[in-house]
């Protein structure tokens, strides 16, 4: 992608392809008023859409020479006060598919060119409006499908993120131009940076990146969803716990062993956190090929998940206490497996058991979270859900704390914060500073490249391309 900022309109509908009530077109360019200008006709006599002031929106037709295309509401926004810093027309047409391909050929017509993904960012970010880190937070926002993964592109895309970057990566240059200065005067073993002072300021920066490279596991499941696994055996009622929580038949429920061959999936979202909970064939040894495929699938999500729920059935033990064991062994060998996942274990079917046997179930699993429920009954729905709350750790969003969504974002973290480190060292060894020097460079780069003060275009190609056409 080229990244010089181009002086060619562009065009392309800003809302969702398809029939609705109303549909948006956006133009930005140098000559985009003055080209809407050619084919407007006011309803309040004649208007020159160039002489009007800039944020006013204007009732009139589109035309096609004498032919009306149709009545719109055209907002005008001028350079530099508009979103790409270009200026930009947007007509507010009906929804007609056949209206908008209308207008839209009769610009293309007329010397507009149709917009490329994301390029109306991509302008915006080449004209100054935004940083690179808050372009990528609007494909975030349009992509958000929870409060909590609105929440963090939102923080990022006014700035709360590049603002803690920008701050970390000024102070390090100013030490950096000292440091420099340092290797210009070598032969005279002078010292502009005081060391102590400079120690601390890297200090402070690793802090700050290693606070920053811990959040992106918390934003990466906000922004993706938390994938749940729910496992055990086979007919414990996993398919009916997850039914229970879709509030919807998705899964097939049967009596009969080994219904589920496959990994079921679907989205939800709990307190403003989106969860894809993944319904698995249930563990056994089987001769059935087909159903040993789908068990192996089951291993294959419980890697995939940040969360665990084992789901046995209190009405097998009710008849066969020694289950109670088998089950609790279950769950250790899950652990041992997994050490680094938590295990929500449930026990379902709590509507045909007495509290004696709940009780002695309790004592088996000891320290253990254990949750009694009935899927069927949809009993203990609402604990199940308030425990994932609590388990989801939102405490860092709620108390507005800058979090890492972004993968690109973390890998520049992990890389600024692996020079800091060598430079941490460098300076506890007391080596020489153009040793030092290096590892400054890299680091400044690294955040460099978080904001866009470091690009290539490559690297714009990659973002921008996946950013929806008309954004």
């Amino acid at each position: 992608m080229d990244n010089a900022v181009t002086n060619d309109t562009i065009i392309a509908l800003a809302t969702s392809s398809g029939v609705g009530a109303i549909a948006v077109l956006r133009l930005s360019g140098k000559n985009a008023i003055e080209i809407v200008n050619n084919h407007f006709k006011s309803k309040f006599g004649k208007k020159d859409l160039t002489q009007v002031k800039t944020h006013t929106i204007h009732l009139g037709n589109i035309v096609n020479k004498n032919r009306i295309i149709d009545e719109v509401l055209v907002s005008v926004f001028k350079n530099p006060n508009s979103y790409t810093g270009e200026n930009v027309v947007e007509i507010n047409c009906h929804g007609s598919v056949y209206i908008q391909q209308e207008i839209l050929q009769l610009f293309i017509k007329n010397g507009v060119r149709n917009a490329n993904p994301g390029e109306f960012t991509l302008r915006a970010f080449l004209n100054g409006k935004m940083d690179l880190s808050q372009a990528e937070a609007v494909a975030d926002l349009i992509s958000s499908n929870s409060a909590a993964s609105h929440q963090v592109a939102l923080q990022q895309m006014r700035g709360g993120f590049s603002t803690e970057i920008e701050n970390l990566r000024q102070q390090l240059l100013n030490f950096a131009s000292l440091i420099e200065l340092e290797l210009d005067f070598s032969e005279e073993d002078v010292e502009f940076a005081d060391r102590t002072e400079f120690k601390n300021l890297i200090d402070k920066i690793s802090a700050v990146l290693k606070r920053l490279i811990d959040s992106f596991a918390l934003g990466n499941v906000l922004k993706n969803g938390i994938p749940v696994a729910i496992v055990g055996e086979p007919n414990v009622g996993k398919s009916t716990l997850l039914n229970a929580l879709l509030n919807e038949e998705k899964a097939i429920v049967s009596h009969i062993e080994g219904t589920t061959r496959d990994a079921i999936e679907d989205e939800i979202t709990i307190d403003g956190v989106a969860y894809r909970f993944i319904d698995t064939a249930g563990i056994r040894n089987t001769e059935d090929f087909v159903e040993n495929i789908g068990i192996q699938k089951t291993f294959e999500k419980i890697e995939q998940a940040q969360l665990v729920i084992y789901l046995f059935d209190l009405e097998k033990v009710k008849h066969k206490k020694t289950l109670i064991n088998n089950s609790f062994s279950e769950v250790n060998k899950l652990k041992e497996k997994h050490p680094n996942k938590h295990i929500l274990i449930i026990a379902n079917k709590a509507d045909t058991i007495n509290n004696t046997l709940k009780n002695e179930v309790k004592k088996v699993f000891k320290n253990n979270d254990i949750l009694f429920l009935s899927a069927k009954e949809k009993t203990g729905i609402y604990e199940l859900t308030s425990t994932l709350t609590q388990l989801a750790n939102k405490g860092a969003l709620s108390n507005n704390e800058t979090i890492v969504s972004n993968s690109r974002h973390f890998e520049a973290l992990t890389n600024a914060y692996s020079s800091i480190k060598e430079v941490q060292k460098g300076i506890e060894s007391n080596i020489s500073t153009d040793l030092f020097a290096i590892d400054i460079r890299q680091a400044l780069f690294h955040l460099g490249e978080i904001t866009g003060e470091v690009t290539t275009d490559d690297l714009l190609g990659n973002i921008f391309a996946n950013f929806c056409i008309g954004k």
